[in-house]
């Protein structure tokens, strides 16, 4: 190389060109102790990260050893296992709470957890009568963990799609098959009970039963058009007979009310008169009462000592009008007494009666 070109790679900080043939310095030390040992060391790791003689079970997962093409019965729980290179591996499946949602396309992919959750067509069935009807549903499950390697050697890790889907269409074509259109609305949660029933049977079925059903809940029936249309006609009819009904027993129960009035005051009036006619009668006998003890105590000594008074005032009259006239009334207790005089002036007229 010219010495002018080795000025110019000194000058700017790069060093010059290899020539050919000459190796670079890290193979020309090779052979030293140091250099050595770190190259072997990262041949080793190299080795490691190729090969992975271990696996990590997260939490919520289990692993399936799987030894020469041989599944382990035992599961691989979560930890840090170490497993022979190129002679075993581990298939991780997730055993927390899958969700299998049967909707429709405005309802798909509204899940804000996408994990673990599957999205699916409603489940397309037909009536009694024949008349086509969209089921949707959701379905909750794990897969248990002890079962996990005996479910991935019999069904493989498409195990849900074996056995999920085709008995949530089997079970709901049975169940809605039972049922005119126009009945599933009113029969919704007797048909959510049977839905849930049977799912939970026909897992249970299953060889080994891999699969746990924690819930099932029906989400919406979609009917035929015409159907949808005759329920809601049925149901304005419906609503117009109860408005009916309604006042009918609104109009009763004021007749009621009047009527109640109306005995009321008829019973107020009545208590009244009662009244009235009970004081009468009471100061009646009260009155009664009295004159027969007024008539009791007139005996003849009270009448003598009554005509000795009255004759006391008689003889008065005289002393003070000798000229008067005197006029007796008998009868009663005492008789009446009136005195006349000559003189105008004097006229007077006096009536005693026994106090």
């Amino acid at each position: 190389m010219p010495a002018d070109m080795n000025d110019y790679f000194k000058k700017n900080g790069a060093n010059p060109p290899r020539p050919p043939g000459i190796p670079p310095d890290f193979l020309k030390n090779f052979g030293g102790g140091k250099s050595a040992l770190i190259y072997v060391a990262i041949a080793i790791a190299l080795a490691l990260l190729v090969a992975r003689p271990f696996a990590i079970i997260n939490s919520g997962e289990v692993g399936i050893l799987v030894t020469l093409g041989k599944y382990q019965e035992e599961p691989l729980y979560p930890g840090f296992h170490v497993i022979i290179p190129f002679a075993q591996k581990v298939i991780v499946q997730d055993t927390r709470m899958r969700v299998a949602n049967y909707s429709t396309a405005e309802q798909r992919g509204q899940a804000s957890d996408p994990r673990g959750i599957s999205e699916r067509q409603p489940i397309s069935v037909l009536d009694s009568r024949g008349l086509n009807v969209d089921v949707e549903i959701t379905i909750q499950y794990a897969l248990k963990a002890e079962k996990a390697p005996y479910a991935i050697e019999k069904l493989g890790t498409n195990w849900e799609e074996k056995i999920i889907a085709p008995a949530a269409r089997d079970v709901v074509r049975s169940i809605i098959g039972n049922f005119a259109a126009e009945e599933l609305p009113q029969r919704r949660n007797e048909i959510a009970e049977q839905i849930e029933k049977r799912m939970r049977e026909a897992l249970e079925k299953i060889d080994g039963q891999t699969i746990e059903l924690q819930g099932v809940q029906l989400r919406g029936i979609a009917l035929p058009k015409r159907i949808q249309e005759q329920i809601e006609q049925v149901q304005v009819a419906r609503q117009e007979a109860e408005k009916s009904r309604n006042m009918v027993e609104q109009a009763k129960q004021e007749a009621l009310r009047k009527a109640e009035e109306a005995r009321g005051l008829a019973e107020a009036e009545r208590i009244a008169a009662q009244g009235v006619a009970d004081r009468t009668r009471i100061e009646a006998e009260a009155q009664a009462k009295a004159n027969a003890l007024i008539a009791a105590s007139l005996t003849g000594n009270l009448l003598n000592l009554r005509q000795i008074e009255v004759q006391g005032k008689f003889n008065e009259a005289l002393r003070e009008n000798k000229d008067a006239k005197i006029f007796l009334t008998p009868g009663g207790a005492t008789p009446n007494i009136w005195v006349d005089t000559k003189d105008p002036q004097r006229v007077s007229s006096t009536a005693s009666s026994a106090k």
